[in-house]
């Protein structure tokens, strides 16, 4: 080996590690603040969620005590299954709806840009101000029951009903509010697919739902897991519209999770409990989101 081959060597070696310690130093900066506002809280509301902490500071260690009372708790397991069945009603519903916004898009050939604007636009809405103006379409004397009773319809009780309705009425909220994400998302895959394997589908004389449920859907595979688990745990985090729509009721029936958070925090300022009820969820959210993965890894690989 002679000497020229070492230096090359020795300089590609210096090349690498250059560019290694320069982009550390560039994403280093949102390493830091990732770390200081995300797995720094939940580092604290573990070790809060050993103690009895109070609301001038003091505290006392408990142990285990609040996951004890949270086996024990009626009202959490009520609020769990109520995250559940919003969460089964709320991800199916925005994955299909961003697919399919993704899907119609992608196939326009002209004004594409202003329609994925508009459609991205409630995403941009807070949601407090969804909660507001669809709480008032939603009312017994809303616009949506007036139409309703045009057609012949009797009025619906949206938001007052059974738990089921409620729960479907919340969900469509959070649909139409946060599907603009997900459909940029999915419009993104689309894009980045091969146009030669489509091509070769309709030479084959494949029509578009074929081509559609075995090339298209197939490929996006990586993507629709990507939003399966971020919609997940958008749906158990659901609050915000709950609180301005419902208010956790009617009689609970949308009482989630996180709204037992917060009663138990900001109401009854019992913080160790309620930072065990948090991180309750964080493990729930991150076994389901380990299931998801091993499900559709699972199914590519059949």
């Amino acid at each position: 080996m002679t000497a020229q081959t070492l230096l090359g060597r020795a300089a590609r070696s210096t090349e690498r590690r250059r560019e290694a310690i320069t982009g550390i130093l560039f994403v280093l900066p949102t390493v830091v603040i990732f770390g200081i506002f995300k797995f720094l809280p939940i580092l604290g509301a573990g070790a809060m969620s050993l103690t009895d902490y109070q609301l001038n500071g003091d505290y006392t260690f408990v142990g285990a005590d609040n996951y004890s009372r949270i086996l024990q708790d009626d009202a959490f397991w009520q609020s769990l299954k109520v995250t559940g069945l919003y969460v089964v009603i709320f991800v199916p519903l925005i994955v299909v709806v961003s697919l399919a916004g993704a899907v119609l898009l992608h196939q326009m050939q002209r004004y594409t840009g202003l329609f994925r604007s508009l459609l991205f636009v409630p995403y941009l809405c807070s949601f407090v101000l969804a909660g507001i103006v669809w709480t008032w379409i939603f009312a017994t004397d809303g616009p949506l029951n007036a139409a309703l009773g045009g057609l012949g319809f009797g009025s619906v009780p949206f938001i007052s009903g059974s738990q089921l309705l409620v729960l479907g009425s919340l969900a469509m909220v959070s649909v139409w509010k946060g599907f603009g994400y997900s459909m940029l998302i999915f419009l993104a895959g689309l894009k980045a697919l091969p146009a030669e394997v489509h091509e070769a589908a309709r030479i084959d004389g494949a029509g578009a739902w074929r081509t559609f449920w075995h090339i298209t859907l197939p490929l996006l595979r990586p993507i629709t897991l990507f939003v399966l688990i971020i919609e997940t745990i958008v749906g158990f985090q659901v609050f915000d519209t709950i609180y301005v729509m419902t208010g956790g009721g009617p009689n609970r029936a949308s009482h989630s999770l996180i709204y037992f958070l917060y009663d138990e925090g900001f109401k009854f300022f019992d913080f160790g409990y309620a930072a065990a009820a948090g991180v309750v969820l964080f493990v729930i959210v991150l076994l389901l989101s380990l299931v998801q993965q091993r499900t559709v890894e699972g199914r590519s690989q059949s």
